[in-house]
Formats: structure tokens, sequence, C-alpha cells
């Protein structure tokens, strides 16, 4: 298997390691550029819960959906495999930045200079939300690492990560989100609603009006995704948790056995070793996202015959 230029990939494998500490400095500049990347779709119709604004796995990496531009419309797609950001407008004009070790401030300034060229303008809030220490991204020069190997390992962890967790959306009738990454977290989910709306949060991520957090949680939920990890978790995860979290939802046992409940987290974990080194990594995912949304659903007392539906195929 190899690249467009003849170079082979990285790693053929289907669910590859990922390490934190082993890619941690690209990882911090690669989230830096999907906030500057997904910032651009702020400006698309807003829709609940924020479902304007990520990106989804592609074929090749990380995209959006087409934004609007007056009568225009474009795209921006990451390509992990060429390793070059790829923007595309509905009139056929095309342009691309390389994925290379380069600080975040000069990555913003090309974005602007090159949506400018395509004859497009877009409004962006030009600083990251969702981490502890905000730099205006015009003077970000700390975070500046690329690794193409590590980069292209990650959006193969999500390519399966998307793949599986559509199969475990195809399960649910009553409203549910697509498989989406959020930039601010750099976290890719799925979230189920039982129908009902929920308490106001409270708000607390950090750089992130209490108003948004209203908005993404202004309904009940059962959420799971990946993250490849920091803060409280050195190693990439699979996590579930349920807002608001009903009673007894702490001591409940997940599957498979490798799960646990993170107290200071408040959700349910599984390690992303215990899935890529188990036997089926398919079975053992989709363990985890249907135990963990039944200990919510039952808890909660989501009316479970009216959501659910066996997939098709199944």
């Amino acid at each position: 298997m190899a690249r467009s230029d003849g170079t082979p990939v990285v790693t053929s494998e289907a669910w590859p390691s990922l390490p934190l500490e082993a890619w941690k400095d690209t990882y911090g500049t690669l989230h830096m550029w999907t906030q500057i990347v997904g910032k651009a779709r702020l400006g698309s119709p807003p829709l609940n819960h924020w479902w304007q604004v990520p990106l989804y796995v592609s074929a090749r990496g990380l995209a959006t959906s087409p934004i609007p531009s007056g009568e225009r419309a474009f795209e921006a797609e990451f390509d992990f495999i060429d390793h070059r950001l790829v923007l595309r407008a509905s009139d056929g004009a095309t342009r691309s930045m390389a994925l290379a070790a380069r600080p975040v401030a000069d990555f913003y300034r090309e974005f602007r200079s090159t949506l400018r060229d395509l004859g497009l303008e877009v409004k962006m809030w030009p600083v990251p939300v969702e981490v502890e220490k905000a730099i205006p991204f015009a003077e970000d020069r700390e975070h500046a690492s690329y690794d193409p190997a590590w980069a292209e390992r990650c959006w193969r962890v999500l390519l399966q990560s998307d793949r599986v967790m559509k199969e475990f959306r195809a399960g649910f009738l009553g409203k549910a989100s697509p498989v989406h990454f959020f930039w601010g977290a750099f976290d890719l989910a799925v979230t189920r609603f039982s129908g009902r709306t929920a308490p106001p949060h409270p708000g607390g991520a950090p750089n992130v009006g209490a108003w948004v957090m209203r908005e993404a949680y202004s309904h009940e939920v059962s959420s799971a995704g990946f993250w490849p990890g920091g803060g409280p978790i050195a190693e990439p995860i699979f996590y579930s948790y349920a807002y608001p979290e009903p009673a007894g939802y702490a001591e409940a046992t997940p599957h498979p056995a490798e799960a646990y409940y993170h107290k200071d987290m408040r959700e349910f974990v599984l390690p992303y070793e215990a899935v890529r080194r188990s036997a089926s990594p398919d079975q053992t995912l989709l363990a985890f996202l249907e135990s963990t949304y039944e200990i919510a659903a039952d808890l909660a007392q989501w009316d479970r015959a009216a959501l659910e539906r066996a997939p098709a195929g199944r």
C-alpha cells in the first residue's frame, strides 16, 4: 500500500498503537489547526447542540461538509495521506496548504490568506476553546510540531472508531447525533437522546461560556466517543457518559472487563489498548458502547422499546 507519490504509508494496521507520550507535541499542534479550520464553520446556519461546527472523518482524513459563503460554498479537508490541507470551492477553485512542522501562527496566517485568495470572507473568533492555555492563533508559536507518521496513525484510529460507532448508532430510532469530530476537545463522538429536556448545564469547560455548554446539553443524553487522552488520562481512551448522570451510574458495571468508571472525569472509560489488542476490536468496542448506553438508559428510565431497533443485518 502506497501514497499517491509512491511512498509507503506509515502503517497498514487497522488499529495502530497511539501512545500519547510519543506524539503529544504533534497532537497539540494538530489540535490548534483543527480548531482554526473548524472555526471557519461558525458562520454556517446554527443547528441544535452546535451540530453545524464539527468535522467528519473522511477517506483521507478530517473534513468539513460544505460551508455556505453567499451563493457559493467551500469545504476543507485535512488529508493525512498526502499531508495537505485542501480547500475546494463550489466554482471549481482549489487551493492546498502543506501539513508540516511550523508554528500555529504561521498556519493561521496562511489559512486566512488562502481563504481570501479564493474570494472567501470568513469571520472567525481567533482564540482556541476548551484548553487551559488559550493562546490567540496569530500569536501561537509554542505549538509547532508535526510528525506525519503520528498524524496518520491518529486518523486511522479515528477511521476505525467512526466505522464502529456508526454501526452502534444504527440501532437507535430516537434522536441521535451524527458521528462527528468536535475540534474543541479533539474527540470523536456520537450521542443518543431520550427525548426529555435536561437541567441547565453548569458549564466549566475552560475558555467556553456556560451558555455554550447549556446549548450542547439542553436535552438528556448518553454520549460516547474516542479521545487521544490528556490531563487526568495519560493514554487514548473510549469514553461514555450520561447527562444528567442518573443515580447509581457510577456504581454500575460496564463491559468489557477492562472498562471502569473514572471518578474525576465522571465517565466510563475503556483504554484504547484494550480494544486494539483484543481478539475482535469491533466487538469489544461495541460491547462497551452498548453496555454503557444500557446502564444510562435503564437507570434514567428511557423508553427503550420506542427508541431502539435491531440494526439491519443483525
